[in-house]
């Protein structure tokens, strides 16, 4: 697939380095143009994107924070049709509570933002060091990534995508149900951070024989 990942920080280079592993074509763009360049600069395969390169995308990732992506996407231009992910937490300044819940999710707030894009929640569980080292978390178990859209295209499109660099995939629903997976990511981000367990951790779903 054709990939777009707006961001250059370290979800957007665990991203870049896993899509280019498993064969997709990756253009990066950021709100700083240096970033992107020297992100570029050290994955062979990858490009700075372009409004060419943006507009033949399959798929639209925004590796930015909750409180950046709806801005970011908005610059890329019209996005009907496009498969976008948020991969966001609305996390508060001390990343140990959550901005929004309940009656609504980053996700839903962003797909308003940008309507017409197919909007998809799924990579919040994931931490950067657990994305870029890759999917196998050792005895035999990968970690899941947890997909949710009201759009089928959508959800199909970033399941492909996700298999494609060794995860499980977790079918969560309707895109509402980020109001279950953003807490999900936050209490990962508290085990990680808060309980001092390290980033190399992540929740999978375990399905028993």
């Amino acid at each position: 697939m054709k990939v777009t990942i707006v961001g250059a920080g370290n979800m957007g280079a665990a991203f870049a380095k896993q899509l280019l592993k498993a064969g997709h074509q990756v253009s990066v763009t950021s709100k700083t143009a240096d970033k992107a360049t020297t992100l570029v600069a050290a994955l062979p395969g990858a490009t700075v994107a372009s409004a060419a390169s943006i507009a033949a995308a399959d798929v639209i990732i925004a590796a930015t924070g909750f409180t950046d992506s709806a801005a970011a996407l908005k610059s890329l231009g019209d996005l009907t049709d496009k498969v976008v992910v948020d991969i966001s937490n609305p996390l508060s300044a001390d990343y140990m509570s959550l901005t929004l819940g309940h009656c609504t999710s980053a996700a839903e707030q962003i797909a308003a933002a940008v309507p017409g894009a197919l909007v998809v929640k799924a990579f919040n569980t994931l931490f950067a060091q657990v994305l870029d080292a890759g999917a196998d978390l050792g005895n035999g178990q990968k970690a899941s990534v947890f997909v949710a859209s009201d759009s089928d295209r959508g959800k199909q499109t970033v399941k492909a995508l996700a298999e494609s660099m060794g995860f499980d995939v977790v079918d969560a629903g309707g895109l509402k149900n980020a109001r279950y997976l953003e807490p999900l990511g936050g209490l990962n981000v508290y085990f990680g951070y808060g309980a001092g367990l390290g980033t190399a951790i992540a929740p999978t779903w375990v399905h028993k024989a």
